[in-house]
């Protein structure tokens, strides 16, 4: 029997909390979203599809460029305006409120912007030509917060607003992310007491298990819709619920909440997309698209996933000058939810996806590689005591070259490579502020903060960004003019439309193949990237229904042309050298 938005949110609520808590948050919820709908009737968006070919998004902090005459939000979206503004329809920007740490992701206030960096007025400017996408770091809160402050005073509203395990609860089996302690010790004014601490000492847990904490939450991801919001980013998700005697990861519960907050959300928003960033192996991140519809063609939970094994595969990939682990792994992605793909963003690249995917001996060589090209490594620990490697902190272009032996025409081409693999996908890009420029490691940022994610974060001053892109000459010059090119291409092709599909096309080891459609098959293009330093000569069979009916072929990057003859269409291909190919 199919149930009403009503009555789904009903049966999730008591899930949760039982019949008679389900009923009267249930109520307090509606009645939220009508005022909501009352006070939002100008913020209505007139998106009419949420996704297409034209969907690339620039992942980056407020004040990733600055300068000192004006707002880092408003110099934002000044340097996006002049240079990006046909490239890039959606900006997700890091945490831009007050925080006391881990650079806006131990947040103080949820419903302030950093004074620093500006104020909602910016981000509502932002939003008036494109999407934005926000970060709801709802795990936890900053210790500085006025919520946990309320805590420590004894103020009953906020008593159980955290996780305070006592001496029963079962610990063994929790899945750490970090090396840090579980539980940091806090002094209250009712005494000493542990409180739950998944990522660190200044980032303190919330209590999903008291419904007011939802509600709350609730109540702020509609206040970010009101600003002009489009997507919201569930940050660490994974962790959320937590229960004696269980992993604390995935938790039936977990998934309850997201179900909850997609229903919310739509309702107010019908254009709303909600992503789940879980850094985990393929199987356990995909289990957040929720249940599919065949009939409908939907999922009942995230309506886009962070695709985290393609990262390191792609690393691998242009490590080994080798393909195939990566066109088996995308043989077989399916098509039922929508991936936001990238390979390089504000944190490391993630390990543990790659697991079961790659060999230990696989990983065991990008972690070499990134090391030996001066990136960090981040540990996490394990049940037994030991530490594993989790994420390589880096930038991406020194992880892929050497910077001890620069070689930049192919170190460009390479990088370039890998972009071009990133942009060809199903899926939506996420391109990382720094990927535009193919920046290097900031090894001196990591001797100011201390901290090793601090490499791949360097902030620019306007003045200096704009000295370095007049320089023709310059490699930063180089990787952005190219990528801007190949964003110009991608955003007006609709065979990279995200609801297409696509197929791979195996040609040879050192090729990345695949077979890219609109949703209506009217258009089609083959993705074909030299994943190898050597030079290649090959010949595809032009019986390929992307060529049909076509004598010639045109490749959308380079502008030539190549003709078919006796069934064949011969190419050559220089070290690292990609083409998107279509009949002409």
């Amino acid at each position: 029997m199919n149930l009403s938005k009503s009555q789904r949110l009903q049966e999730h609520l008591e899930f949760l909390y039982g019949k008679k808590n389900a009923f009267d948050l249930h109520r307090r919820i509606f009645n939220l979203l009508e005022e909501y709908q009352k006070s939002s009737e100008d913020l209505k968006s007139s998106i009419q599809d949420k996704f297409s070919q034209k969907d690339v998004i620039l992942i980056t902090y407020g004040d990733m460029v600055h300068d000192l005459a004006q707002s880092a939000l408003r110099t934002l979206k000044d340097f996006i305006d002049e240079y990006l503004a046909e490239q890039i329809n959606t900006i997700h920007i890091l945490p831009f409120f007050p925080y006391s740490s881990d650079d806006g992701f131990s947040v103080v206030d949820y419903r302030e912007v950093a004074p620093n960096l500006g104020v909602w007025e910016n981000i509502r400017a932002l939003a008036e030509s494109r999407k934005i996408m926000v970060d709801a770091v709802i795990n936890h809160i900053s210790r500085e917060s006025h919520w946990f402050k309320a805590f420590l005073k004894g103020d009953p509203d906020y008593q159980d607003y955290f996780i305070q395990p006592d001496e029963k609860w079962d610990l063994s089996k929790v899945v750490r992310p970090r090396t840090s302690p579980l539980l940091t010790e806090v002094k209250t004014d009712k005494g000493y007491k542990k409180v739950w601490t998944t990522f660190s000492a200044d980032q303190i847990d919330l209590n999903y298990a008291n419904p007011e904490v939802l509600f709350e939450v609730i109540n702020i991801l509609l206040f970010y819709l009101r600003q002009g919001v489009t997507i919201i980013r569930l940050d660490a998700i994974a962790y959320l619920w937590k229960q004696s005697g269980t992993t604390c990861i995935h938790l039936p519960q977990t998934h309850r909440v997201i179900k909850i907050l997609r229903l919310i959300l739509e309702t107010a928003s019908p254009d709303v997309v909600l992503i789940t960033e879980t850094n985990v192996p393929h199987d356990e991140n995909i289990s957040y698209f929720g249940e599919y519809d065949p009939k409908t063609g939907q999922t009942d939970e995230a309506h886009m996933v962070y695709q985290f094994p393609l990262a390191p595969l792609v690393l691998h990939t242009l490590i080994a000058e080798n393909s195939n682990h990566l066109m088996d792994w995308v043989s077989g992605l399916g098509n039922k939810g929508i991936f936001l793909n990238f390979i390089a963003s504000h944190d490391g690249i993630g390990v543990l996806p790659a697991r079961g995917i790659l060999s230990e001996k696989e990983l065991g060589r990008i972690i070499d590689q990134v090391r030996d090209h001066g990136g960090l490594l981040s540990h996490r620990s394990n049940p037994d005591g030991t530490k594993t490697v989790y994420e390589l902190n880096t930038t991406l272009y020194d992880a892929l070259n050497d910077p001890e032996s620069p070689n930049p025409s192919e170190d460009i081409a390479r990088f370039l490579a890998s972009q071009v693999i990133l942009m060809s996908l199903a899926g939506v890009p996420g391109i990382y502020y720094h990927s535009l420029f193919g920046s290097r490691n900031a090894v001196d940022n990591v001797q100011i903060t201390g901290r090793a994610r601090s490499i791949n974060r360097k902030k620019f001053s306007r003045q200096e960004l704009e000295k370095t892109l007049k320089d023709p000459e310059n490699t930063h010059t180089k990787v952005f003019q190219k990528i801007l090119h190949l964003l110009s291409l991608r955003v007006e092709e609709p065979a990279f439309h995200p609801h297409g599909n696509q197929e791979v096309m195996r040609i040879d080891d050192r090729i990345f193949g695949l077979e890219r459609y609109s949703p209506d098959v009217a258009s089609g293009v083959l993705v074909l990237v030299n994943v190898s330093s050597e030079k290649l000569d090959i010949n595809i069979d032009a019986d390929l229904s992307i060529f049909k009916s076509s004598k010639e072929i045109l490749d959308l990057i380079s502008g030539e042309t190549f003709t078919i003859s006796e069934g064949k269409l011969r190419l050559q291909f220089t070290p690292y050298q990609y083409r998107w190919l279509k009949k002409k």
